[in-house]
């Protein structure tokens, strides 16, 4: 269980640190963001971050429907996975991709404090 906790943090560090810089290459045009490894690493560290998560739900008996803070966390992730989407391929322009790539990391850091405290409202 514990190396699976610690596969789970490794691939949400490579996942968040890996949208970040895909998101500075948006901002300032390169064609890096063209790359064959930009455009696949993203889907393989996150398939083992989602497995890693499911691994650890069915592991420790942590469902969402029992545990309120990790269902804060799914639903934080389809607001990451919708705003990420908009940040790196369907905002119409730079300025919108831009505001969905600040939002998509402020979910992150939600998810991050969700994980952290497992309190829904993690600063209250």
């Amino acid at each position: 269980m514990f190396w699976l906790l610690k596969l789970h943090v490794a691939s949400a560090l490579l996942s968040i640190s890996g949208f970040a810089l895909r998101g500075i290459w948006m901002l300032r045009g390169s064609s890096l963001l063209q790359a064959r490894a930009t455009r696949v690493l993203p889907h393989i560290v996150d398939t083992f971050l989602l497995a890693s998560g499911v691994g650890l739900v069915f592991t420790l008996h942590l469902y969402p429907t029992q545990q309120p803070w990790l269902a804060a966390k799914l639903v934080g992730l389809v607001f990451y996975i919708v705003l990420g989407m908009i940040a790196l391929k369907r905002g119409r322009t730079r300025g919108i991709r831009a505001g969905a790539w600040v939002a998509a990391i402020a979910v992150f850091f939600y998810i991050l404090a969700v994980a952290a405290t497992k309190q829904v409202v993690p600063l209250s």
